[in-house]
Protein backbone atom coordinates (compact mmCIF):
# COMPACT_ATOMS: atom_id res chain seq x y z
CA UNK A 1 0.00 0.00 0.00
CA UNK A 2 1.03 3.50 -0.80
CA UNK A 3 1.98 5.81 2.33
CA UNK A 4 -0.32 8.60 2.75
CA UNK A 5 1.74 11.41 4.88
CA UNK A 6 1.00 14.92 5.50
CA UNK A 7 3.90 17.50 4.83
CA UNK A 8 2.94 19.28 8.39
CA UNK A 9 4.31 17.46 11.29
CA UNK A 10 1.80 19.85 13.10
CA UNK A 11 -1.33 18.94 11.13
CA UNK A 12 -0.20 14.70 11.82
CA UNK A 13 -0.48 15.76 15.25
CA UNK A 14 -3.26 17.79 15.54
CA UNK A 15 -5.47 15.10 13.53
CA UNK A 16 -3.98 12.17 16.38
CA UNK A 17 -5.56 14.45 19.12
CA UNK A 18 -8.58 14.48 17.37
CA UNK A 19 -8.65 10.56 17.02
CA UNK A 20 -7.67 10.52 20.03
CA UNK A 21 -10.83 12.43 21.21
CA UNK A 22 -12.92 10.79 18.64
CA UNK A 23 -11.82 7.16 20.39
CA UNK A 24 -12.81 8.34 23.69
CA UNK A 25 -16.18 9.75 23.23
CA UNK A 26 -17.23 6.73 21.11
CA UNK A 27 -15.92 4.43 23.75
CA UNK A 28 -17.88 6.60 26.50
CA UNK A 29 -21.13 6.04 24.11
CA UNK A 30 -20.57 2.04 23.94
CA UNK A 31 -19.80 1.90 27.55
CA UNK A 32 -23.16 3.50 28.42
CA UNK A 33 -25.02 0.32 26.38
CA UNK A 34 -25.55 -2.09 29.04
CA UNK A 35 -24.91 -4.83 26.27
CA UNK A 36 -24.46 -7.24 29.17
CA UNK A 37 -25.23 -10.99 26.97
CA UNK A 38 -28.58 -11.78 28.41
CA UNK A 39 -29.57 -8.40 26.55
CA UNK A 40 -30.31 -7.16 23.60
CA UNK A 41 -27.57 -5.04 21.78
CA UNK A 42 -29.52 -3.52 19.08
CA UNK A 43 -29.37 -0.21 20.27
CA UNK A 44 -25.35 -0.55 20.65
CA UNK A 45 -25.37 -1.96 16.63
CA UNK A 46 -27.87 1.34 15.79
CA UNK A 47 -25.69 3.73 17.07
CA UNK A 48 -22.79 2.85 15.42
CA UNK A 49 -24.81 2.11 12.17
CA UNK A 50 -25.43 6.01 12.34
CA UNK A 51 -21.90 6.96 13.30
CA UNK A 52 -21.10 5.21 9.84
CA UNK A 53 -23.66 6.77 8.02
CA UNK A 54 -22.39 10.08 9.13
CA UNK A 55 -19.18 9.29 7.35
CA UNK A 56 -20.84 8.00 3.91
CA UNK A 57 -19.76 3.91 5.11
CA UNK A 58 -23.44 2.14 4.72
CA UNK A 59 -23.12 -0.77 7.27
CA UNK A 60 -24.34 -4.29 6.77
CA UNK A 61 -26.57 -5.02 9.79
CA UNK A 62 -26.82 -9.01 10.34
CA UNK A 63 -29.62 -9.44 12.73
CA UNK A 64 -29.57 -13.32 15.02
CA UNK A 65 -32.31 -15.36 14.13
CA UNK A 66 -35.09 -13.97 16.42
CA UNK A 67 -33.80 -10.43 15.61
CA UNK A 68 -33.08 -9.39 19.59
CA UNK A 69 -29.60 -9.18 18.89
CA UNK A 70 -27.18 -7.93 15.67
CA UNK A 71 -23.92 -7.27 14.54
CA UNK A 72 -22.25 -5.76 11.93
CA UNK A 73 -19.97 -5.33 9.08
CA UNK A 74 -18.69 -2.41 7.55
CA UNK A 75 -16.18 -1.95 4.44
CA UNK A 76 -13.75 1.07 3.55
CA UNK A 77 -12.07 1.27 0.65
CA UNK A 78 -11.82 -0.50 -2.52
CA UNK A 79 -14.64 -3.47 -3.49
CA UNK A 80 -11.75 -5.91 -4.07
CA UNK A 81 -10.81 -9.10 -2.20
CA UNK A 82 -7.55 -9.45 -0.07
CA UNK A 83 -9.15 -7.00 2.54
CA UNK A 84 -8.42 -6.96 6.30
CA UNK A 85 -10.69 -7.45 8.54
CA UNK A 86 -10.91 -5.74 12.19
CA UNK A 87 -13.09 -7.63 14.68
CA UNK A 88 -14.28 -7.48 17.86
CA UNK A 89 -17.23 -8.21 20.08
CA UNK A 90 -20.59 -5.87 21.55
CA UNK A 91 -21.47 -8.02 24.02
CA UNK A 92 -20.30 -7.93 27.73
CA UNK A 93 -20.36 -10.42 30.95
CA UNK A 94 -22.66 -9.15 34.36
CA UNK A 95 -21.47 -6.52 36.81
CA UNK A 96 -24.59 -8.62 39.39
CA UNK A 97 -22.41 -9.37 42.69
CA UNK A 98 -19.30 -7.09 41.65
CA UNK A 99 -18.19 -4.33 44.02
CA UNK A 100 -17.70 -1.50 41.81
CA UNK A 101 -16.05 1.96 42.65
CA UNK A 102 -18.51 3.81 39.96
CA UNK A 103 -21.40 3.30 37.57
CA UNK A 104 -20.14 0.54 35.38
CA UNK A 105 -21.89 1.55 32.38
CA UNK A 106 -20.51 5.20 32.61
CA UNK A 107 -17.41 5.52 31.21
CA UNK A 108 -14.54 7.26 34.40
CA UNK A 109 -11.18 8.09 33.55
CA UNK A 110 -8.93 8.04 36.84
CA UNK A 111 -5.30 7.91 37.17
CA UNK A 112 -4.47 7.17 33.52
CA UNK A 113 -6.91 4.41 33.65
CA UNK A 114 -10.69 4.19 32.10
CA UNK A 115 -12.75 1.95 33.81
CA UNK A 116 -15.99 0.75 32.46
CA UNK A 117 -17.91 -2.56 31.36
CA UNK A 118 -16.00 -3.74 28.43
CA UNK A 119 -13.48 -0.63 28.00
CA UNK A 120 -10.73 -4.24 28.07
CA UNK A 121 -13.23 -6.40 26.54
CA UNK A 122 -13.18 -4.99 24.27
CA UNK A 123 -15.04 -2.25 23.78
CA UNK A 124 -11.43 0.16 23.47
CA UNK A 125 -10.60 -1.98 20.34
CA UNK A 126 -13.93 -0.98 18.74
CA UNK A 127 -13.94 2.38 19.85
CA UNK A 128 -10.53 2.87 18.25
CA UNK A 129 -11.55 0.83 15.06
CA UNK A 130 -14.96 3.10 14.41
CA UNK A 131 -12.39 6.60 15.29
CA UNK A 132 -10.13 6.00 12.60
CA UNK A 133 -12.98 5.18 10.45
CA UNK A 134 -12.23 8.71 8.66
CA UNK A 135 -8.64 7.94 8.27
CA UNK A 136 -9.77 4.96 6.62
CA UNK A 137 -11.77 6.87 4.05
CA UNK A 138 -8.90 9.48 2.90
CA UNK A 139 -6.24 7.07 2.59
CA UNK A 140 -5.22 5.65 -0.60
CA UNK A 141 -5.84 1.75 0.21
CA UNK A 142 -4.72 -0.77 -2.30
CA UNK A 143 -7.47 -3.32 -0.26
CA UNK A 144 -10.47 -2.74 1.86
CA UNK A 145 -10.57 -2.77 5.34
CA UNK A 146 -13.71 -4.59 6.79
CA UNK A 147 -14.95 -4.30 10.38
CA UNK A 148 -16.70 -7.21 11.88
CA UNK A 149 -18.48 -6.49 14.81
CA UNK A 150 -20.59 -9.16 16.25
CA UNK A 151 -22.64 -10.73 19.40
CA UNK A 152 -22.84 -13.29 22.20
CA UNK A 153 -18.92 -13.84 22.15
CA UNK A 154 -19.34 -14.25 26.22
CA UNK A 155 -21.69 -16.98 25.86
CA UNK A 156 -20.10 -19.54 22.90
CA UNK A 157 -19.43 -17.08 20.27
CA UNK A 158 -22.56 -17.27 19.25
CA UNK A 159 -23.06 -14.43 16.85
CA UNK A 160 -19.31 -14.78 14.82
CA UNK A 161 -20.50 -17.55 12.61
CA UNK A 162 -23.74 -16.04 10.93
CA UNK A 163 -21.48 -12.32 10.80
CA UNK A 164 -18.91 -14.61 9.11
CA UNK A 165 -21.28 -16.41 6.67
CA UNK A 166 -22.81 -12.65 5.97
CA UNK A 167 -19.25 -11.29 5.55
CA UNK A 168 -18.26 -14.06 2.93
CA UNK A 169 -21.19 -13.97 1.10
CA UNK A 170 -21.53 -10.33 0.90
CA UNK A 171 -17.71 -8.92 0.59
CA UNK A 172 -15.01 -10.16 -1.49
CA UNK A 173 -12.75 -13.04 0.53
CA UNK A 174 -10.66 -11.02 2.93
CA UNK A 175 -6.94 -12.20 3.22
CA UNK A 176 -6.78 -11.64 7.18
CA UNK A 177 -8.58 -11.03 9.99
CA UNK A 178 -6.88 -9.34 13.42
CA UNK A 179 -9.28 -10.00 16.07
CA UNK A 180 -9.17 -7.44 19.20
CA UNK A 181 -9.43 -9.12 22.30
CA UNK A 182 -7.11 -7.75 25.18
CA UNK A 183 -3.61 -9.06 24.70
CA UNK A 184 -1.37 -5.78 25.95
CA UNK A 185 -1.31 -4.99 22.34
CA UNK A 186 1.28 -8.23 21.84
CA UNK A 187 0.38 -10.41 18.89
CA UNK A 188 -1.72 -13.97 19.87
CA UNK A 189 -0.98 -16.87 16.59
CA UNK A 190 -3.21 -18.89 19.03
CA UNK A 191 -5.32 -20.37 22.06
CA UNK A 192 -7.30 -22.94 23.47
CA UNK A 193 -10.74 -23.85 22.51
CA UNK A 194 -13.44 -24.37 24.88
CA UNK A 195 -16.48 -26.94 25.34
CA UNK A 196 -18.69 -25.92 27.55
CA UNK A 197 -21.69 -28.68 28.91
CA UNK A 198 -24.81 -29.39 31.04
CA UNK A 199 -24.48 -31.92 33.93
CA UNK A 200 -28.37 -32.86 34.26
CA UNK A 201 -28.34 -35.71 37.98
CA UNK A 202 -32.10 -37.41 37.97
CA UNK A 203 -32.19 -38.47 41.37
CA UNK A 204 -35.16 -39.95 43.49
CA UNK A 205 -36.89 -37.17 45.69
CA UNK A 206 -38.74 -37.52 48.97
CA UNK A 207 -38.87 -36.04 52.23
CA UNK A 208 -35.82 -35.31 54.26
CA UNK A 209 -37.20 -37.25 57.82
CA UNK A 210 -36.68 -39.92 55.71
CA UNK A 211 -33.14 -39.55 53.71
CA UNK A 212 -33.03 -43.44 52.56
CA UNK A 213 -36.61 -43.33 51.11
CA UNK A 214 -34.66 -41.45 48.22
CA UNK A 215 -31.56 -40.59 46.26
CA UNK A 216 -30.41 -37.08 46.57
CA UNK A 217 -29.31 -35.53 43.19
CA UNK A 218 -27.07 -33.27 45.09
CA UNK A 219 -25.00 -35.55 46.79
CA UNK A 220 -24.30 -37.40 43.47
CA UNK A 221 -23.75 -34.06 41.76
CA UNK A 222 -21.25 -33.34 44.63
CA UNK A 223 -19.43 -36.41 43.59
CA UNK A 224 -19.11 -35.92 40.13
CA UNK A 225 -17.93 -32.32 41.00
CA UNK A 226 -14.90 -33.51 43.18
CA UNK A 227 -14.20 -36.11 40.39
CA UNK A 228 -13.84 -33.38 37.47
CA UNK A 229 -11.57 -31.61 40.54
CA UNK A 230 -9.51 -34.43 40.53
CA UNK A 231 -9.13 -34.64 37.12
CA UNK A 232 -7.95 -31.22 36.40
CA UNK A 233 -5.30 -31.95 39.47
CA UNK A 234 -4.04 -34.85 37.55
CA UNK A 235 -3.73 -32.49 34.00
CA UNK A 236 -1.55 -30.17 36.14
CA UNK A 237 0.46 -32.31 37.61
CA UNK A 238 1.19 -34.29 34.18
CA UNK A 239 1.92 -31.04 32.67
CA UNK A 240 4.27 -30.10 35.82
CA UNK A 241 6.27 -33.23 35.74
CA UNK A 242 6.81 -32.81 31.87
CA UNK A 243 8.83 -30.12 32.58
CA UNK A 244 6.10 -27.35 32.14
CA UNK A 245 5.93 -24.11 34.46
CA UNK A 246 2.38 -23.84 34.78
CA UNK A 247 1.83 -21.60 31.96
CA UNK A 248 2.98 -20.77 28.01
CA UNK A 249 4.35 -17.81 26.65
CA UNK A 250 0.60 -15.93 26.91
CA UNK A 251 -0.42 -12.35 26.54
CA UNK A 252 -1.35 -12.22 30.22
CA UNK A 253 0.19 -14.08 32.89
CA UNK A 254 -1.32 -17.21 34.13
CA UNK A 255 -2.76 -19.01 31.54
CA UNK A 256 -1.95 -22.38 30.98
CA UNK A 257 -1.68 -24.29 27.77
CA UNK A 258 -2.40 -27.62 29.17
CA UNK A 259 -5.84 -28.82 29.75
CA UNK A 260 -7.71 -27.68 32.29
CA UNK A 261 -11.54 -28.07 33.23
CA UNK A 262 -13.64 -26.06 35.64
CA UNK A 263 -16.92 -25.85 36.93
CA UNK A 264 -18.86 -22.55 36.91
CA UNK A 265 -22.16 -23.05 38.29
CA UNK A 266 -24.32 -25.25 39.99
CA UNK A 267 -27.77 -25.64 40.92
CA UNK A 268 -30.55 -27.98 42.73
CA UNK A 269 -32.65 -28.52 45.02
CA UNK A 270 -36.01 -26.63 46.32
CA UNK A 271 -36.30 -26.66 50.00
CA UNK A 272 -33.83 -27.84 52.96
CA UNK A 273 -36.48 -30.33 54.24
CA UNK A 274 -36.64 -31.90 50.69
CA UNK A 275 -34.41 -34.55 49.03
CA UNK A 276 -33.26 -33.13 46.20
CA UNK A 277 -34.76 -34.55 42.97
CA UNK A 278 -32.45 -32.85 40.55
CA UNK A 279 -29.21 -31.05 40.07
CA UNK A 280 -27.67 -29.26 37.06
CA UNK A 281 -23.73 -28.39 36.81
CA UNK A 282 -22.53 -26.62 34.56
CA UNK A 283 -18.62 -27.36 33.38
CA UNK A 284 -15.99 -26.33 30.80
CA UNK A 285 -13.04 -28.27 29.66
CA UNK A 286 -10.20 -26.18 27.34
CA UNK A 287 -8.16 -28.93 25.49
CA UNK A 288 -4.33 -28.68 25.54
CA UNK A 289 -2.37 -30.60 23.55
CA UNK A 290 -3.76 -33.65 24.68
CA UNK A 291 -6.99 -33.02 23.38
CA UNK A 292 -9.91 -34.13 25.47
CA UNK A 293 -7.91 -36.78 27.24
CA UNK A 294 -9.02 -35.39 30.87
CA UNK A 295 -12.19 -36.60 29.62
CA UNK A 296 -11.55 -40.02 29.12
CA UNK A 297 -13.18 -42.39 31.00
CA UNK A 298 -15.85 -39.88 32.49
CA UNK A 299 -18.56 -41.67 31.19
CA UNK A 300 -17.19 -45.33 33.04
CA UNK A 301 -17.01 -43.34 36.25
CA UNK A 302 -20.75 -42.17 36.00
CA UNK A 303 -21.90 -45.67 35.08
CA UNK A 304 -19.82 -47.63 37.99
CA UNK A 305 -19.29 -44.92 40.44
CA UNK A 306 -22.38 -42.58 40.54
CA UNK A 307 -25.48 -45.10 38.87
CA UNK A 308 -24.62 -48.76 39.79
CA UNK A 309 -25.84 -48.74 43.18
CA UNK A 310 -28.15 -45.90 42.88
CA UNK A 311 -29.93 -47.38 39.89
CA UNK A 312 -30.54 -50.49 41.67
CA UNK A 313 -32.34 -48.82 44.51
CA UNK A 314 -34.24 -46.63 41.98
CA UNK A 315 -34.30 -47.22 38.27
CA UNK A 316 -35.32 -43.61 37.67
CA UNK A 317 -32.06 -42.00 38.71
CA UNK A 318 -29.80 -40.39 35.51
CA UNK A 319 -26.74 -38.90 34.94
CA UNK A 320 -27.08 -37.02 31.71
CA UNK A 321 -24.21 -34.85 30.03
CA UNK A 322 -24.25 -33.20 26.52
CA UNK A 323 -22.08 -30.46 25.51
CA UNK A 324 -24.00 -27.01 25.14
CA UNK A 325 -21.67 -24.95 22.92
CA UNK A 326 -17.67 -25.58 21.18
CA UNK A 327 -15.34 -22.95 20.24
CA UNK A 328 -12.56 -24.17 18.29
CA UNK A 329 -8.52 -23.00 19.49
CA UNK A 330 -6.77 -20.64 16.92
CA UNK A 331 -3.67 -22.71 15.78
CA UNK A 332 -0.56 -21.38 15.21
CA UNK A 333 0.45 -21.46 11.47
CA UNK A 334 3.40 -21.12 9.40
CA UNK A 335 3.70 -18.20 7.37
CA UNK A 336 0.37 -16.66 8.38
CA UNK A 337 -0.30 -13.26 6.57
CA UNK A 338 -2.55 -12.32 9.61
CA UNK A 339 0.78 -12.79 11.86
CA UNK A 340 2.89 -11.15 9.54
CA UNK A 341 1.11 -8.08 9.56
CA UNK A 342 0.27 -8.08 13.13
CA UNK A 343 3.99 -7.92 13.38
CA UNK A 344 4.46 -5.26 11.20
CA UNK A 345 2.04 -3.39 12.72
CA UNK A 346 3.36 -3.63 16.45
CA UNK A 347 7.19 -4.11 15.95
CA UNK A 348 7.00 -7.50 17.84
CA UNK A 349 8.55 -10.27 16.35
CA UNK A 350 7.50 -12.72 18.92
CA UNK A 351 4.17 -13.87 19.21
CA UNK A 352 2.41 -15.04 22.46
CA UNK A 353 -0.90 -17.43 23.33
CA UNK A 354 -3.89 -15.97 24.41
CA UNK A 355 -5.24 -16.84 27.62
CA UNK A 356 -9.04 -17.40 26.86
CA UNK A 357 -10.85 -19.14 23.65
CA UNK A 358 -12.06 -16.04 21.26
CA UNK A 359 -13.88 -16.17 17.68
CA UNK A 360 -10.18 -16.21 16.17
CA UNK A 361 -10.74 -19.73 15.95
CA UNK A 362 -13.73 -19.46 13.53
CA UNK A 363 -12.69 -17.30 11.04
CA UNK A 364 -9.49 -19.33 10.93
CA UNK A 365 -12.20 -22.44 10.68
CA UNK A 366 -14.14 -20.77 7.48
CA UNK A 367 -10.73 -20.45 5.67
CA UNK A 368 -9.28 -16.58 7.06
CA UNK A 369 -6.03 -16.40 8.59
CA UNK A 370 -6.63 -15.06 12.09
CA UNK A 371 -4.53 -13.39 14.86
CA UNK A 372 -5.83 -11.96 18.15
CA UNK A 373 -3.90 -8.42 19.53
CA UNK A 374 -5.75 -5.90 21.08
CA UNK A 375 -5.96 -3.24 23.82
CA UNK A 376 -5.67 -3.79 27.23
CA UNK A 377 -5.30 -7.06 29.74
CA UNK A 378 -7.39 -10.26 30.01
CA UNK A 379 -6.43 -10.06 33.60
CA UNK A 380 -8.85 -6.99 33.89
CA UNK A 381 -11.71 -8.23 31.86
CA UNK A 382 -14.58 -9.52 33.81
CA UNK A 383 -13.39 -8.02 36.98
CA UNK A 384 -14.65 -5.38 39.11
CA UNK A 385 -13.77 -2.07 38.53
CA UNK A 386 -12.48 -2.81 34.91
CA UNK A 387 -10.55 -0.91 33.52
CA UNK A 388 -8.48 0.05 30.08
CA UNK A 389 -4.67 1.96 30.52
CA UNK A 390 -5.12 5.43 28.18
CA UNK A 391 -1.52 4.38 26.75
CA UNK A 392 -2.80 1.15 25.81
CA UNK A 393 -5.53 2.67 23.71
CA UNK A 394 -2.29 5.44 22.24
CA UNK A 395 -0.67 2.53 21.36
CA UNK A 396 -3.85 0.73 19.48
CA UNK A 397 -4.48 3.84 17.95
CA UNK A 398 -0.83 4.10 16.57
CA UNK A 399 -0.72 0.75 15.04
CA UNK A 400 -4.52 1.14 12.85
CA UNK A 401 -3.15 4.45 12.08
CA UNK A 402 0.33 2.54 10.29
CA UNK A 403 -2.33 0.49 8.80
CA UNK A 404 -4.14 3.55 7.09
CA UNK A 405 -0.65 4.97 6.26
CA UNK A 406 0.56 2.11 4.36
CA UNK A 407 3.29 1.13 6.95
CA UNK A 408 2.24 -2.49 6.57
Amino acid sequence: MARASSPDPAARGSRADGERAAALGLLARLVAHDTTSARSNRALIDEIAGYLRELGVEPLVVASEDGTKAGLIASVGPDGPGGIVLSGHTDVVPVTGQAWSSDPFRLVERGGRLYGRGTADMKGFLAAALALVPRFRTAPLARPIHLAFSWDEEVGCLGAPPLIAALLARRPRPALVIVGEPTGMRPADRHRGITTYLTTVTGKGGHSSAPGRGVNAIGLAARFVVELERRARVQAALHEAAGGDGCGEEADGGAPEYTTLNVGEIAGGSAVNMIAGSCRVSWECRPGADGDAALGGLERFVAEELLADAQRFAPIVTVDTRAVVSVPPLLSEADSPAVALIRRLTGRNACVAAPFASEAGLFQQAGIPAVVCGPGWASEAHQPDEFLECAQLEVCLDVLRRLADGVA
